[in-house]
């Protein structure tokens, strides 16, 4: 249980619908443990309900997170703790979400030698809201097998019932298991250990991180077929619903797997998926729109750790002609937002004097207020070079992505 707890505080998080913080449940279960304690060894605890919180996805949509009590963030972490070391012996090698020492980029790696064997053509799984739609006996049943403590199955079944708060309102939870609780990720994969298990059994080459799986075949009549029994498999054998829009077979150059793709045929190489640089260009535009006031150093730092954070996630694409033109565009961008800033005409002149161009030159840029156009004059784009650029703490996508590849 002291485990559990150092790792509930390492994870911090806000309150649950009790409004205790972190702080306030220590203070709480100094006095009210054993009798916490008491209800968990007799089966009889109680778990509160959860917390509703929607939260913005890259896509324009918005995801349910649940966050549970801090007392139930601590007991269904120290659950987590002891059952996942009986069930992570058995899951697959090709399962790489939320499983201790596995990430996204062994995932990514792994698609990357499937589709240099050959297998380029990508069955594309998309399973409708998954953690919304688990089916609780089904799971329930899963547990059982290995699970003979009635007391613990019994307190696992009613977190997965308890109600969702939202407005001062809870309702009540017939399926599903919520985003956000310690518990959901480990009960999403021996859920979804059932499909890993049929794959491997056929002999599919697949990756599968959380509820995002893919199945890697040489032809699209192979895909189409895999795709029509995985479909009947996950919604006859797991009631999971798949969004058949969604789900498709196409070439790896045109998947998109963790915000990945690959390009060329002979070698493919790893790069961003389309959606993944459109995502972040909009992202971009964002932080360097003009119509704020704020000081271009505080822009620039916001920037770069926008920039930091995403190029960690993205270091294992190979596309450094991409990152070159993306950074070029971003110091476009940049400029123009200086040159809206110094809106008044006669400021304009005297900053580009400053910069070091001559006075006639200058005096050109009083006379309109295209700013993208002044932004991309050879003069503007001398005067604020690169390596201007860098001196004031705008690094780029390139510079992160060689210090990243270092490490």
């Amino acid at each position: 249980m002291a485990a559990a707890w150092n790792r509930v505080q390492r994870n911090k998080g806000a309150a649950g619908p009790d409004a205790r913080t972190i702080e306030d449940t220590e203070s709480y279960l100094k006095e009210a443990w054993p009798g916490v304690k008491e209800t968990l060894q007799s089966g009889a605890y109680q778990p509160g309900s959860v917390r509703t919180v929607y939260i913005p996805k890259g896509n324009g949509k918005h995801r349910m997170l649940g966050i549970p009590n801090v007392l139930d963030r601590l007991i269904q972490q120290a659950i987590h703790q002891v059952l996942s070391p009986h069930y992570e012996k058995d899951f697959s090698d090709s399962s790489f979400g939320f499983r201790p020492g596995r990430n996204a980029w062994q995932a990514i790696e792994q698609a990357h030698d499937y589709a240099k064997q050959g297998y380029t053509i990508v069955v594309d799984i998309d399973l409708e809201k998954f953690f919304d739609q688990v089916n609780h006996d089904l799971l329930m049943a899963r547990l059982a097998k290995r699970i003979h403590d009635k007391r613990l199955l019994g307190v696992i079944r009613r977190y997965l019932q308890a109600g969702m708060m939202m407005g001062g309102f809870v309702s009540q939870r017939e399926k599903g298991t919520p985003q956000g609780s310690p518990l959901s990720p480990l009960l999403s994969n021996i859920l979804l250990d059932d499909l890993d298990k049929k794959l491997d059994a056929r002999g599919h080459r697949f990756c599968r991180y959380a509820d995002d799986c893919q199945i890697y075949v040489q032809s699209r009549r192979a895909g189409h077929r895999v795709k029509d029994n995985v479909t009947a498999f996950l919604e006859t054998r797991l009631k999971l619903p798949v969004n058949r829009e969604k789900s498709r077979v196409v070439s790896v150059s045109r998947s998109n797997f963790l915000g990945y793709s690959f390009v060329g045929k002979a070698n493919p190489r790893i790069r961003c998926s389309n959606e993944t640089i459109k995502r972040f260009k909009k992202r971009i535009r964002q932080l360097t729109r003009g119509h704020d006031r704020e000081a271009i150093e505080v822009k620039l730092a916001r920037l770069d750790r926008y920039i930091r954070g995403w190029t960690s996630y993205f270091r294992l694409a190979e596309t450094r002609r991409l990152f070159a033109d993306i950074d070029s565009w971003i110091r476009s961008r940049l400029r123009m937002y200086l040159m809206k800033q110094w809106f008044k005409p006669r400021t304009r002149v005297r900053k580009m004097i400053e910069l070091g161009l001559p006075v006639d030159e200058a005096k050109g840029y009083c006379q309109h207020k295209r700013w993208w156009f002044l932004a991309q004059l050879h003069h503007t784009r001398f005067a604020m070079n690169n390596r201007w650029w860098h001196k004031r703490g705008f690094r780029g996508v390139r510079f992160y992505m060689e210090r990243f590849a270092n490490t």
